[in-house]
């Protein structure tokens, strides 16, 4: 039996059409020249903005500049082991990071290497370091509380998930303190941490993660670590590694909070890239677009909405100022796409006042909408008591003759002041914080003398925990303070007051 011409040409084309090549045609460039983490290449004309490049000794680096004879990269490992003339091919991907459950309790570097010898990471999938963040349609409002254990913030600079709260003031006023407290707080709360070094030094970061390791907090955190000695490049990624890192547990209707510290030290990074690569230089010598660097950055926290699964990423950026300026380049651009603001500052820190917030300048721009009910009832009022009293107490250096309502205002917050003071890592529950403030705002602190305040304060919580445990239950669980519950709780703390005077 003979072949049908018409079959094998059908076979042939059949053949042909799904035929596919094993070849395939790469790119290649030549480095230029290469110096201080940057390189400049010849031949990379089809390179996309972002995309990896694979230099030899398995350095790779990041296209950053595209221009029409040459592209300017910036170089993620060792640079000496580049050199002029050296082959450079394209990789046809956007950086990545690893991405999963598997990263909790690890230490990475902003390439996804682990730093802490555990091994590999194992890690199910990766995430681009830059995504476009979510538009206003994807997003609802910050309604949800994410309480910080600390009391200066919850009553009065209130943080919801889905919010960028910055954190700023000087060095050594206690801006990280605040951030590792937060991340405290939320162990057993479903919700994600990721702590991002930047510029850091290696002593400091090792210090947080045994503090971290201390209060059994590792196991539902992971640290990016972009050290002071890393090139400037790892310091000018890791915070939006660190993002891609807890995005994943976001878009998986999970809650994830992020810590950025501090963001000044990747603008300079950043700075000394551009300045490398010959961009035109700005005001304080950044480069024009250093309030992209950031927005684009902070602008992926958010609360997405519940078609998306109601996941949410609440950042904590940290900005360091010099001198208490908060009118420099960097400090306030982060504060015109933040949601508020907390104002460390250092004659407060200095005076014993931790921690250190400044109430005035300090604010939350979510507000009560992002406290429970409780909480909202008890410190209303609080925030406008406490910059009456620093006003007035300005006003009473000076020695003036003060009538009846003042004093007893001031004596009030000098109480409430001390009322608010907490040691670090000591983060308290939301019931705790109302039944405490309750007592403060009520007057029950008034006969006191100033430094008894504390010991009444924790005398007060344990009374309560041993002979009104369903008062503190009701709080917990209803979020709210019923009247009922308002009177059983006045009535506790007129039967410890009464003892205790």
């Amino acid at each position: 039996m003979g072949f049908q011409a018409d079959e094998v040409t059908k076979i042939l084309k059949s053949r042909i059409k799904d035929f596919k090549p094993d070849a395939a045609l790469t790119q290649v460039g030549e480095v230029l020249k290469v110096g201080d983490g940057v390189a400049v290449i010849y031949g990379l004309k089809d390179a996309m903005a972002g995309e990896l490049l694979k230099f030899p000794n398995e350095v790779y680096g990041i296209a950053f500049n595209l221009e029409t004879d040459s592209v300017g990269a910036v170089l993620m490992g060792d640079t000496t082991k580049v050199k002029e003339g050296d082959p450079v091919h394209l990789t046809g991907r956007i950086a990545e990071i690893p991405t999963g459950k598997e990263l909790l309790g690890r230490v990475i570097n902003p390439l996804g290497q682990p730093l802490d010898g555990k091994g590999p990471l194992n890690a199910s999938h990766t995430r681009r370091l830059e995504i476009r963040a979510p538009g206003v349609i994807e997003r609802q409002p910050v309604k949800q509380p994410l309480h910080t254990g600390i009391k200066a913030i919850d009553c009065m600079i209130p943080i919801g998930r889905g919010q960028r709260e910055l954190i700023i003031g000087d060095r050594q006023t206690g801006k990280t303190a605040v951030a590792i407290d937060a991340i405290l707080n939320l162990k057993g709360k479903n919700v994600m941490c990721v702590y991002v070094a930047i510029g850091q030094k290696q002593s400091t970061v090792a210090q947080i993660i045994r503090t971290l390791e201390e209060h059994d907090a590792l196991g539902y955190c992971i640290i990016v670590s972009a050290t002071a000695s890393d090139p400037a490049p790892l310091q000018y990624i890791a915070p939006y590694a660190g993002c891609a890192v807890a995005e994943e547990f976001t878009y998986n209707g999970g809650h994830a909070l992020i810590v950025y510290d501090d963001l000044s030290k990747q603008a300079v990074a950043y700075r000394e890239l551009s300045l490398l690569l010959r961009r035109p230089p700005g005001r304080e010598a950044y480069p024009g677009d250093v309030f992209y660097l950031h927005s684009r950055l902070l602008e992926r926290a958010c609360k997405l909405n519940d078609k998306l699964g109601g996941g949410s990423l609440t950042a904590l950026p940290i900005i360091e100022t010099q001198a208490g300026d908060v009118t420099a380049y960097i400090p306030t651009n982060v504060i015109s796409i933040t949601d508020g603001q907390i104002f460390l500052e250092s004659n407060l820190f200095n005076s014993g006042i931790r921690p250190a917030i400044n109430v005035g300048i300090s604010v939350s721009r979510v507000g009560g909408n992002a406290q429970t009910k409780a909480t909202k009832k008890v410190a209303g009022k609080l925030k406008l008591d406490m910059a009456q009293y620093n006003e007035l107490a300005a006003f009473a250096q000076f020695g003036a003759e003060l009538d009846k309502a003042s004093m007893a205002q001031l004596n009030r917050g000098a109480r409430l002041v001390e009322l608010l003071k907490q040691p670090q890592y000591a983060p308290m529950e939301m019931e705790d914080q109302v039944a405490s403030i309750f007592a403060g705002n009520n007057g029950f602190l008034d006969p006191l003398p100033v430094e008894k305040v504390k010991a009444f304060e924790a005398g007060l919580l344990s009374h309560l925990k041993s002979k009104y445990p369903a008062v503190l239950k009701d709080i917990k669980d209803k979020g709210d303070l019923a009247e009922d519950t308002k009177a059983k709780l006045t009535e506790a703390c007129q039967e410890y007051a009464k003892n205790y005077y």
